[in-house]
């Protein structure tokens, strides 16, 4: 199931409304204050959508770290992310909350499975990045008192 998702993320992410959307991801990456509005946004969207799917819960965890990963990128405490890695999932971003995506949101349970299924792709196609990122984000939150080894 999980596959097949992917591979549907996959066809999404080459259709030209995605296309477009990379476009428009890389104009929002040099624009903060507009990027900001699309992650908080995009993390509305995502806190909102309620499902009993365990694999959803942990592509919602995945795309909020990818938010915080963009907002690091943002405040300029973390560059270690490929330009690639960034368009692409700012473009998954926009899909997530552009209303005029291939199937509308408003169809229950079908209307996400477009956004799922972008999301796993992402998610499959840049795993390495977002584990680099809360490899990071760990370390950075560990601070090591005196006299520890």
């Amino acid at each position: 199931m999980i596959q097949d998702l992917i591979n549907k993320g996959l066809k999404l992410s080459q259709q030209s409304i995605f296309r477009g959307l990379l476009g428009k991801a890389g104009v929002l990456v040099s624009k903060p204050v507009k990027l900001g509005m699309l992650l908080t946004t995009a993390y509305g969207k995502l806190v909102d959508v309620e499902s009993d799917k365990s694999g959803f819960a942990q592509v919602k965890e995945v795309m909020q770290t990818f938010i915080r990963m963009v907002k690091a990128y943002i405040n300029g405490s973390y560059r270690e992310v490929s330009n690639k890695s960034l368009l692409a999932g700012v473009a998954v971003l926009l899909y997530l909350v552009t209303p005029l995506d291939v199937i509308p949101d408003f169809i229950p349970v079908i209307g996400f499975l477009d956004d799922i299924s972008l999301m796993a792709w992402f998610i499959d196609s840049f795993q390495k990045e977002i584990t680099n990122f809360k490899t990071w984000e760990s370390n950075k939150n560990f601070e090591p008192t005196m006299g520890t080894l």
